[in-house]
């Protein structure tokens, strides 16, 4: 039998990228789909408590199953795997993407796609997230096809420690130099608003900016392996304790 892998992604099911996915792997695994029915870019780890979360079957093949949902990244995740999945089986694998953008660095903080294998660790699933460094809706996702199918059956192989995923990004090139295993860049985004003047007198706001690398010549980084052509994968916890702090708190109080 085929392992059955469950996907999600935040630009919703429409997207390139999460139907290249869906093409690539279905020689190898049974896929269950459930997906935004629009972008939710940014979304992050968000839920929708206040209303009511609605999907609609979108395509039944054997092996595929696509659903399309009106929540959040996180919310298809809990739906579909709370009441989506088939009665007698699990996924072994849960993935995001693959993302149309990069969501190294700080990015992962912000990134829908990040919340979908955030909640799939949660869940207690071994969890992939996949990133094109190319924001264009038609970008080209054809160099990636070996990658993701390594890196899949190697993660499902593997497993992953509880509350932990691997987050992959993608540099924009026609030919990777190799996979490095890396640790998140320390960054910060800068100059994010950019006002505005309605015709009408009212203001308004753009957020847009750009990010600053607070370590640039660190040669570990996420964002350095994508600057010099690497798929860079990134081992993520969800345990957000600061342990050295811990020690100085402990002496404080």
């Amino acid at each position: 039998m085929k392992p059955l892998i469950f996907i999600s992604n935040d630009d919703g099911y429409q997207a390139a990228g999460i139907n290249f996915l869906i093409d690539t792997l279905r020689p190898i695994a049974d896929l269950i789909v459930v997906a935004p029915d629009c972008g939710r870019s940014g979304a992050s780890t968000s839920i929708t408590p206040a209303l009511p979360l609605r999907y609609h079957l979108v395509r039944q093949e054997e092996g595929l199953t696509v659903y399309s949902c009106t929540g959040s990244p996180t919310d298809c995740v809990k739906l579909g795997l709370e009441c989506l999945l088939p009665a007698d089986r699990k996924p072994d694998l849960v993935i995001g993407g693959i993302n149309h953008g990069d969501n190294s660095s700080v990015n992962a903080h912000y990134s829908g796609t990040m919340g979908v294998v955030h909640e799939g660790a949660m869940q207690g699933y071994p969890a992939v997230a996949f990133s094109l460094c190319d924001m264009r809706p038609d970008a080209d996702f054809t160099p990636l096809a070996p990658y993701l199918i390594d890196i899949t059956l190697k993660a499902i192989a593997m497993g992953m420690p509880a509350f932990t995923c691997l987050n992959v990004n993608f540099p924009l090139c026609k030919r990777f130099e190799g996979v490095r295993i890396c640790r998140m860049a320390k960054a910060r985004w800068v100059e994010e608003v950019a006002k505005r003047e309605h015709p009408y007198g009212a203001p308004y706001c753009w957020l847009v900016g750009y990010r600053e690398c607070c370590e640039p010549e660190a040669e570990d980084t996420d964002d350095w392996a994508l600057s010099h052509g690497y798929v860079a994968v990134t081992p993520t916890t969800l345990d957000n304790t600061a342990y050295a702090l811990m020690e100085v708190l402990q002496g404080a109080f």
